[in-house]
């Protein structure tokens, strides 16, 4: 067989405080790549890791910022951020995974650009980078030049990502058996949970919002809430928006939807009954928004992660 042509070389930046397995699990899963790329005759990719801060002045067609697990966010490694707009303005596509999205920000590339980031990241990456489009319920989002993807294992999505774009569908195919992996038709908002703030430090809001914790099955309307609180409407929602970031509205739809899914995953009672213990009356009603929130029909969720 001839030569098999290289159709692309990726730099993985290995900085400080990376996770180790989202690098290690890349090298692997480009070797497994390669072998089938081989086999097949669609080519292979060279993987570069840099580490201890050599970034060449070298052409790369893609740049990787992998996840960390230190909670580092990179703002200060500016020489990085240089090396990374660099490397953008010479062409190359520039791709991170879960909190690697911060040093692509902080390097200036993605004002007025659709990204997304780990769903738990989201308040922290929104008042960082305002200009961002961020999109917290995706796994991956591919804005031609600049690839994001969310959470700590999407790099396994990322890479196949990347597989595809240069080796083909078959060779993404062949990977995914070889590994037992089938990422496709993830989304984030499949695992996202809900985190209402709490230390906002207005302690009326909070004393409702410990109240509505206990109480999803009573009327959290806007009119019964506030004559709880013993504020006009007009005033609860301000307030209640400034402190937790959410419309009381939402807050509430979203309340009502974790408590589902941990009834989902402990419980074996019927989805009517959910519907009933978190406060709905109509099953139809609470399935659309149930799906509109996670993504999955309560039955798909119950099926994806139960806990047996």
């Amino acid at each position: 067989m001839p030569d098999t042509p290289i159709r692309a070389r990726i730099a993985l930046l290995g900085y400080e405080g990376v996770q180790m397995s989202a690098v290690l699990g890349l090298i692997d899963l480009l070797e497994i790549a390669n072998r089938y790329g081989k086999e097949t005759g669609a080519g292979q990719i060279l993987l570069d890791v840099l580490r201890d801060g050599a970034l060449p002045d070298t052409r790369f067609d893609a740049v990787w910022l992998p996840p960390n697990l230190t909670g580092q966010r990179g703002a200060a490694d500016t020489v990085i951020h240089t090396w990374l707009s660099d490397r953008h303005q010479a062409g190359a596509l520039i791709c991170s995974a879960c909190a690697g999205a911060f040093w692509l920000g902080h390097a200036g590339l993605l004002d007025g650009r659709p990204v997304t980031t780990h769903w738990a990241l989201e308040p922290e990456f929104r008042a960082a980078f305002p200009k961002a489009q961020l999109h917290a319920e995706s796994i991956l989002v591919d804005d031609h030049d600049i690839v994001t993807a969310g959470g700590v294992m999407a790099w396994v999505d990322l890479g196949l990502h990347l597989v595809k774009r240069w080796l083909g569908a078959e060779v993404v195919s062949q990977v995914c058996r070889h590994m037992l992996i089938d990422p496709q038709g993830r989304e984030q908002r499949n695992y996202r949970s809900f985190r209402p703030r709490l230390d906002h430090g207005d302690t009326r809001i909070r004393d409702l919002q410990v109240w509505m914790e206990a109480n999803v099955t009573g009327d959290l309307s806007v009119t019964a809430l506030a004559s709880r609180c013993a504020l006009p409407e007009r005033s609860l929602q301000r307030r209640f928006t400034r402190a937790t970031g959410l419309p009381l509205s939402t807050y509430a739809q979203e309340l009502r939807v974790e408590k589902a899914r941990g009834l989902l995953e402990r419980s074996q009672m019927p989805v009517n009954e959910i519907c009933w213990a978190v406060g709905y009356e109509d099953p139809s009603a609470f399935s659309r928004l149930f799906r509109s929130v996670s993504g999955l029909s309560a039955s798909e969720y119950r099926k994806r992660f139960r806990i047996r």
